[in-house]
């Protein structure tokens, strides 16, 4: 149980910086004060349910993964489906901080959108699962296939839409700045038992 706690101080502070809200910011949503949100993410307080109800609301995630408890019962995941800019994401990690891996689905149109390009902190990996996607970053503009991947700095501008009007479904990874999808690809067999790229 100490173990538990312990570890809700460093999960609050990860999911709050992930977040990129402050303690003052936090403090006016909550109604917690800042000395004592500060407090509870460096481990001086102990969680309790009044101080860890109103941080769930705000972060709207379930209140067990604000304290790490195992889940038990059930082991099916409910994935509640997110509607973004035309876009619907769903969440497959639920782990704050840290790489964040969804789902995207780009529904169909009549006509193929426009980029309209935007730029925010972090990496971006991606595969493409079904449909043609096309890809803009900066300069480049390209259309990928079921089975390519891509991956680039988001805080260059970027768009990503249907390359001919179709549903595009498609896997990302996405980590704040630093955070980056390691790949190993093209790795063989060498002399000496190891392996080389």
């Amino acid at each position: 149980m100490d173990d538990v706690l312990d570890a809700v101080g460093p999960r609050l502070r990860a999911l709050r910086r992930d977040r990129g809200i402050t303690l003052a910011g936090l403090a006016a949503t909550t109604g917690v004060s800042e000395s004592t949100l500060s407090r509870l993410e460096s481990g001086q307080r102990r969680a309790t349910l009044e101080l860890l109800l109103p941080l769930a609301r705000t972060y709207d995630v379930p209140l067990d993964d604000l304290v790490g408890a195992p889940r038990t019962g059930d082991p099916r995941i409910h994935l509640k489906p997110i509607e973004r800019f035309g876009m619907i994401f769903v969440p497959l990690s639920r782990r704050p901080g840290g790489v964040h891996a969804f789902k995207m689905i780009i529904p169909a149109r009549p006509e193929p959108l426009e980029p309209t390009l935007q730029t925010h902190e972090g990496f971006e990996w991606l595969y493409v699962l079904n449909g043609r996607l096309r890809l803009v970053v900066g300069e480049r503009d390209l259309t990928l296939p079921p089975g390519e991947a891509a991956e680039f700095d988001t805080s260059m501008p970027h768009w990503l839409g249907s390359a001919d009007g179709g549903v595009v479904e498609l896997l990302i990874l996405f980590g704040l700045q630093g955070v980056r999808a390691h790949v190993r690809a093209g790795v063989q067999p060498s002399a000496h038992g190891g392996s080389r790229k």
